[in-house]
């Protein structure tokens, strides 16, 4: 079996397992290529990635191009001379000057089980429209977005209490042992691929604002999912007296009863030991741990004392 010169192309904690595995491999890992670094918090300070971290700590040779058409950058791999390219979650269009330069391609591992999810939220969108199962892919890469050939993938499972960091943590986990198969077949050049059904293909759009905010009128089902798809971040919320309150679990009745007919969409409708049930389409929605902002996560008890709720009281509207 021939040895790979890899390059690694990753940027947040999901590409994190996938570059553990590799490097334990018989492969060589020639370097290793993360965005740059971003400000982040009140301070916008610069932060570096977790690859980043990553690469800093295990003294792999490291890379941060402002865009990968960078004609240094490209220079630069042509003196690598990879075998193979891995992209895992990088967040950045490869050309197809980078696409063409590894004799053996380059290859990509995408979180669902395509030719579904397509796209920069295939986890977050999975949970989000409560779908039954999802999956790992490692596709060849070509110019259109994770329309490659299949080289090999994976089903899981997702739960109807799964959240998006549920899946994600697992997704991360399988998808870098699935990936170390792959790169092995391609190494002893057994890789069969086969092309997506292109007219099953669906899309993960990337995430806006607009998801993150809980419209009290859709049905408990659907914000139950939109709130478990959106956990741990960015988090769906509402607002509370004009301040935003982020939502971070719930649950809905399995009946079909209807919350009291008087009971606007976002009414406190109870208020619990343990719970705050609020009305939602034409039920109602439970709500047990929630997030003021600029405070610490807390339970609805916690939050109804707090800020004294009571029944009547509304969820909604805009921010002050």
């Amino acid at each position: 079996m021939k040895q790979l010169k890899i390059v690694f192309m990753g940027t947040p904690d999901f590409a994190l397992p996938s570059l553990n595995l590799l490097n334990l491999s018989t492969h060589s890992l020639a370097a290793v290529v993360t965005a740059p670094d971003r400000p982040a918090g009140r301070g916008h300070n610069l932060l570096p990635s977790p690859v980043k971290k990553w690469a800093q700590k295990n003294e792999v040779d490291l890379y941060q191009p402002g865009k990968s058409g960078d004609s240094f950058f490209y220079a630069r791999l042509e003196q690598i001379d990879p075998d193979l390219i891995i992209t895992v979650a990088y967040g950045k269009w490869l050309p197809q000057s980078i696409l063409s330069l590894p004799p053996l391609g380059c290859i990509n591992l995408h979180a669902s089980y395509l030719p579904a999810y397509r796209g920069a939220a295939p986890i977050h969108r999975a949970v989000m429209e409560g779908a039954s199962c999802s999956g790992v892919s490692v596709i060849e890469m070509i110019a259109e977005l994770d329309a490659g050939d299949i080289i090999m993938q994976e089903k899981e499972t997702i739960s109807p209490y799964d959240t998006a960091g549920m899946l994600h943590d697992r997704l991360a986990v399988r998808g870098a042992s699935l990936l170390v198969k792959a790169v092995q077949a391609i190494a002893e050049g057994q890789a069969r691929k086969r092309p997506q059904d292109h007219a099953r293909a669906s899309y993960a759009r990337p995430l806006t604002g607009d998801d993150e905010v809980i419209d009290w009128n859709r049905s408990p089902g659907e914000l139950y999912n939109q709130i478990r798809g959106l956990n741990p971040v960015p988090g769906a919320h509402t607002f509370f007296k004009g301040k935003r309150l982020k939502v971070l679990r719930a649950a809905y009745p399995d009946s079909e009863n209807a919350a009291e007919e008087t009971a606007l969409p976002g009414t406190v409708i109870a208020v619990g030991e343990e719970s705050l049930t609020v009305a939602a389409g034409r039920n109602m929605l439970t709500l047990f741990d929630l997030q003021p902002a600029g405070k610490k996560p807390m339970n609805a008890a916690s939050f109804c004392c707090g800020y004294r709720i009571e029944p009547g009281d509304c969820l909604g509207g805009e921010q002050e």
